[in-house]
């Protein structure tokens, strides 16, 4: 709870600083005048959230976003296991693939408008070509990182190249793959966004640049924490899936490590208090064995000693 109230702290803190700078028309070296106040922009938001439009735009992105970003998640995953397994398919899509990954997304909008017949389309392919490089890399480098030892395990025991796949394969490299659709998650987002403002027809993209056009900031910054909030949900729920998949995997939580004391201060500490509570020794006592008890600053030495033999 201390962690979730500290995150709604920091959020609070930047509207309420943007409050007062806009607010107070503070002009330093940013132009905090020429802002919309969070007000204006809560006052936008409400008028949105009443009108029809809004939630059309919502659907289209959510509609690109989601079919795209399916295309490039399957399409990723299988050419990169294809690439990483199979040396003629790194020889023969290897070299394309590598040539046409560094080109920006955003940079083939005129050839979606050149290929595509509609709009539509174009910005579907524009965002499956975002989320596809991300996926590809991830899960080639995934699959190449897997021990040989477990696919020769199961070939021992007579399985084939589809039970290898299934086994090995694919369970091993889930951590990677979910962190390639982390990534191509939030990039299909900023390229959709840019689709939609080039040549989109509705979309929340689309909406933000007709309000940057006609001088409606506050109904730009509506259209921006719309994407913030839609790109954080997207990833929260990329993330939680890849967390349900891989549940067979060792969780470790973060634990700040306590200050060790001094093994000499706890001797030093406990050794007075240890002779004054023994009592004396009588005339026909036995003599106290003091190496059969030992401490446990031995007990440490011991199996640190232990440790590093092996």
């Amino acid at each position: 709870m201390i962690r979730y109230a500290l995150r709604v702290l920091s959020i609070a803190a930047a509207l309420g600083l943007w409050q007062v700078l806009t607010s107070r028309d503070v002009d330093l070296w940013l132009r905090f005048s020429q802002f919309p106040t969070v007000t204006d922009v809560a006052r936008a938001f409400a008028d949105r959230l009443a009108g029809p439009d809004y939630w059309t735009d919502l659907t289209d992105s959510l509609t690109r976003i989601l079919t795209g970003f399916l295309l490039a998640a399957v399409l990723g995953v299988a050419t990169g296991v294809l690439v990483a397994r199979s040396r003629l398919a790194e020889d023969l899509l290897g070299p394309v693939l590598e040539v046409i990954r560094p080109v920006p997304a955003i940079a083939l909008v005129p050839v979606a408008i050149l290929l595509f017949p509609s709009n539509e389309q174009g910005i579907v392919f524009i965002t499956c070509t975002a989320a596809f490089f991300p996926v590809l890399v991830s899960t080639r480098h995934a699959v190449r990182a897997l021990t040989p030892t477990w696919e020769e395990a199961v070939r021992t025991m007579g399985g084939g190249r589809w039970r290898v796949l299934a086994s090995v394969v694919l369970p091993g490299a889930l951590p990677g793959v979910f962190g390639g659709l982390s990534v191509g998650i939030g990039v299909s987002w900023i390229c959709v966004i840019s689709a939609e403002m080039i040549s989109g027809q509705y979309g929340v993209g689309y909406r933000t640049w007709q309000d940057y056009t006609v001088v409606d900031y506050p109904g730009v910054f509506v259209g921006m924490v719309t994407i913030g909030v839609l790109g954080w949900l997207t990833s929260t729920a990329v993330e939680l899936l890849g967390r349900r998949l891989t549940h067979w995997l060792p969780r470790t939580a973060y634990v700040p490590a306590a200050r060790p004391r001094s093994a000499r201060r706890r001797t030093g500490a406990t050794a007075p208090a240890e002779t004054a509570a023994a009592p004396p020794a009588g005339p026909g006592a036995p003599p106290a064995d003091t190496a059969a008890a030992p401490t446990h600053t031995d007990s440490e030495e011991a199996r640190d000693e232990h440790l590093v033999r092996d």
